[in-house]
């Protein structure tokens, strides 16, 4: 086994909590990570009389506007510029209709605009700077997603660390060694194994994504994130791409994933969690069969998904160093309030409200 294997030992694990092991109870607010913050927000949301879509959006929102663990909204995970750009999408499960961002510059409400995008054009994704442009005419503020803190991270990163760690590969001068420009070492091999994860642990790419299922059984789901830290210009990962980042289809219901997106996008984890159960799997084993299909090639990828029918009925499945359990927050009717639970621990819910 190599060394990576050794220090990543992913765990893989499946899970379905005592609450929605029956009938399931809706309405139904679920998402990656201790962001318990958007899971109070989309639930206020639906109590206010506000769509299955609006939910997605408030939730997502509120985690921009509080910069979810500087890995969501403005003012985190800079690239190698030092800029900070944003992905977003939306899937409403009953249409099947989607919209969605990649490298969104100088927009803070990114699901915002993944929701314009579904709900003004006839396209699913816009990307880079005249995405940018279309949310200007869409009447979203223009704003610097720069903030002191990422600006400080950046200098750190150019400065003091040469640009350690990095996500280049084949090329001189050393990426191992020295910041760039980059030339290529040669085009015809590859002499790091396409297996080897890229930099960066859990923290690295803590995209919230966000499933709501509404008392009728309506299904939606989104997510919002600024991708990884010290990114290549111009990299988008999962989060925008339908399928990957999320999915949605109201005959079933959905899934989201957050972590090594450039590893998951290739599986299309989320899409293919759904059409699990479609075949009549459960959410639990839904989840654990998408984690295992991308650990048979990627056994040290960091990663995790969340899956629910329109039951209500979900369950979670990870790939996580040991010792970094998964957390997700959760609603229903029969919690009564919006918790938090940690993938290894759910006899023993922790309640943060």
């Amino acid at each position: 086994m190599e060394k990576r294997d050794v220090m990543f030992a992913a765990i893989v694990i499946a899970c379905m909590l005592p609450t929605s092991t029956s009938t399931g109870s809706l309405p139904l607010v679920i998402n990656t990570w201790t962001f318990l913050n958007a899971t109070v927000a989309a639930v206020a949301k639906l109590h206010e009389g506000g769509t299955y879509l609006d939910a997605v959006v408030a939730g997502g929102t509120k985690c921009e506007v509080l910069q979810c663990d500087h890995s969501v909204g403005y003012g985190g995970s800079p690239d190698e510029k030092g800029e900070t750009t944003l992905d977003a999408m939306i899937m409403d499960g009953v249409s099947h209709d989607v919209g969605a961002v990649g490298c969104l510059k100088n927009i803070k409400n990114a699901i915002g605009v993944a929701r314009a995008v579904m709900e003004h054009t006839s396209h699913t994704l816009l990307v880079g700077d005249d995405a940018t442009n279309f949310a200007v005419s869409m009447e979203f503020e223009l704003s610097n997603l720069t903030t002191e803190y990422s600006k400080d991270l950046w200098l750190k990163w150019k400065c003091n660390d040469s640009c350690q760690p990095n996500f280049w590969r084949d090329v001189k001068p050393d990426p191992t060694k020295q910041c760039g420009p980059y030339k290529p070492v040669n085009r015809n091999s590859k002499s790091q194994p396409m297996g080897a994860p890229p930099p960066g642990g859990p923290g690295n790419h803590d995209t919230i994504g966000i499933i709501v299922v509404d008392a009728k059984g309506n299904i939606a789901a989104g997510t919002t994130t600024n991708g990884l830290t010290y990114k290549i210009p111009g990299r988008v990962g999962d989060s925008p791409i339908m399928g990957a980042g999320s999915y949605a289809d109201g005959e079933v219901g959905g899934a989201v994933c957050t972590g090594n997106g450039d590893i998951m996008m290739r599986f299309l984890p989320s899409y293919q969690a759904v059409e699990s159960m479609r075949q009549g799997k459960s959410p639990k084993e839904a989840a654990d069969d998408a984690i295992q299909r991308i650990a048979k090639y990627y056994p040290g990828f960091s990663g995790a998904i969340i899956v629910a029918n329109i039951k209500g009925e979900y369950g979670v499945a990870a790939s996580l160093p040991r010792d970094s359990p998964f957390p997700f927050c959760v609603y229903n009717p029969s919690l009564g309030k919006a918790t938090q639970f940690y993938l290894n621990q759910t006899d023993n819910p922790f309640s943060v409200l």
